[in-house]
């Protein structure tokens, strides 16, 4: 093999094991895998941010049905004898997609008004909804 052949794989795999893409975060929302329980903003007259846990435990989310403001962000707290994912339903809910978790926490920043439906797609019985106003 050439040398320029063997460097343009050498370049090619690091351009894959580094990632594509931007840099610039999803604006529409974003997870992280601990919660954040601080206010965003303490300044007088900024909009603070809240955080709405739902409990994962006894094969149901509760509570099913949670209301937040745009910017909130919900942390799904997993506590049960069997494993669970939350999966959003339908292209509006499609960015969330948790890991699969027994025990532990998974939190969603919701960026834009509107209804989201989820449910476990290891028990599809198990649903819920967060409304973003």
């Amino acid at each position: 093999m050439s040398p320029q052949i063997a460097a343009g794989f050498v370049l090619a795999a690091t351009l894959l094991l580094s990632g594509c893409g931007s840099g610039e975060p999803n604006k529409a929302a974003s997870t992280t895998a601990k919660t954040t329980s601080q206010a965003a903003s303490s300044t007088p007259g900024e909009k603070k941010t809240a955080a709405v846990t739902v409990g994962v435990q006894d094969m149901k989310f509760s509570p099913a049905e949670v209301t937040v403001k745009v910017g909130d962000t919900v942390t799904w707290k997993f506590k049960d004898s069997v494993p669970h994912t939350v999966q959003g339903i339908g292209d509006k809910a499609m960015g969330i997609n948790s890991p699969i978790f027994d025990k532990g926490e998974w939190s969603y920043t919701f960026f834009a008004p509107g209804t989201y439906r989820y449910l476990c797609s290891l028990h599809p019985q198990m649903r819920g909804t967060v409304t973003v106003e």
